[in-house]
């Protein structure tokens, strides 16, 4: 389960494929979770950039993303919905105001979990299944790929918030 207490990098010394992957991502999914860690709910529901989206409405988009990729795109799950991370009218990151702060993260960690179990059941050069979010069905990666495109997006929107946490409060770092 991740959780937002300080977590190392995968140690250099690693050069088991799957576990780098994995340990990277579950590095970045903590990251995610310390830079949220103390902010008020003002200022995770507050927007400090001209694009507009907040703190708390990118936690929710990595929980999309998080499905959709995983659950919906790999293992073609049929799940409610795949784009509740926008706003309809928009398709901005979105969060409503009958959200909690818990409830998001609450979404984040239950499915990062899915992912989790999903990945877990699969070998890395498995292709996603028929019927989830790739079509054409030519165009179906590998859970390898998915995993390196999951982590790069991690890993940038992590950058992100370092910024806009500065922003905030003038919190730095980890």
């Amino acid at each position: 389960m991740v959780d937002s207490s300080p977590a190392d990098e995968p140690p250099d010394t690693l050069t088991d494929t799957r576990e780098l992957l994995l340990g990277y991502l579950d590095y970045y999914r903590a990251a995610l979770l310390r830079k949220l860690d103390g902010l008020p709910d003002d200022d995770l529901r507050t927007s400090r950039l001209p694009s507009g989206w907040t703190p708390l409405a990118l936690l929710k988009h990595l929980a999309f993303v998080e499905r959709r990729w995983f659950r919906w795109g790999f293992a073609a799950e049929q799940v409610d919905d795949v784009w509740g991370d926008r706003a309809p009218e928009t398709q901005r990151l979105h969060v409503g105001p009958d959200e909690s702060a818990e409830q998001i993260r609450r979404l984040f960690l239950d499915e990062c979990e899915r992912s989790r179990k999903i990945v877990a059941g699969a070998g890395l050069q498995d292709r996603a299944r028929s019927g989830g979010g790739f079509n054409p069905p030519e165009h179906q990666p590998a859970l390898v790929w998915i995993l390196f495109h999951v982590l790069q997006e991690y890993a940038r929107h992590v950058g992100q918030l370092d910024i806009v946490r500065e922003l905030a409060d003038g919190v730095t770092g980890e």
